[in-house]
């Protein structure tokens, strides 16, 4: 029986023996496989994060892109609105001008219909001119058209 134990033993232990040499093959064998396969792999997930990478990049440069173009056509809009409003502006500032000058016209008009036929306001004024004059020289025309100041010079 204490053979029949020992075989079993030894029986058991080649058993083991043998299925840890196959064990050992079988993972010298699986090994260079795995680190394939597993090469493969991370080359493949590698390939996806640059594909997605790239059109990350992309994305990105399409929005700076976009960004620019309407940067630009704001400032062409905006330069519009100022040419625009400085026409405009030309426009109101020349009828503003209009306006005076009309204005000054009348004046000028409502003026000299009141000096017509008004000799003593018109002699009125030139004496209180003189009086307040600050020592002046004064050339008064008389009919022969040269001033009584300068008479006494012509001889």
């Amino acid at each position: 029986m204490y053979r029949n134990q020992q075989a079993a033993a030894f029986g058991f232990l080649a058993m083991l023996a043998l299925v840890a040499i196959l064990l050992v093959i079988l993972a010298l064998w699986a090994w260079p496989k795995y680190r394939v396969y597993k090469l493969e792999l991370d080359g493949i997930a590698a390939l996806k994060e640059a594909e997605w990478s790239k059109q990350i990049l992309i994305e990105e440069a399409k929005a700076r892109e976009q960004a620019s173009l309407m940067q630009a056509k704001a400032k062409v809009t905006l330069a519009e609105a100022e040419g625009r409003a400085q026409v405009v502006r030309a426009k109101a500032e020349g009828q503003a001008d209009i306006e005076r000058a009309k204005a000054a016209a009348e004046a000028n008009r409502i003026i000299g219909e009141s000096l017509k036929n008004n000799e003593q306001y018109l002699r009125y004024v030139w004496i209180k001119g003189l009086q307040d004059g600050k020592g002046e020289r004064i050339y008064i025309p008389t009919e022969a058209g040269m001033p009584i100041l300068e008479a006494g010079k012509a001889k």
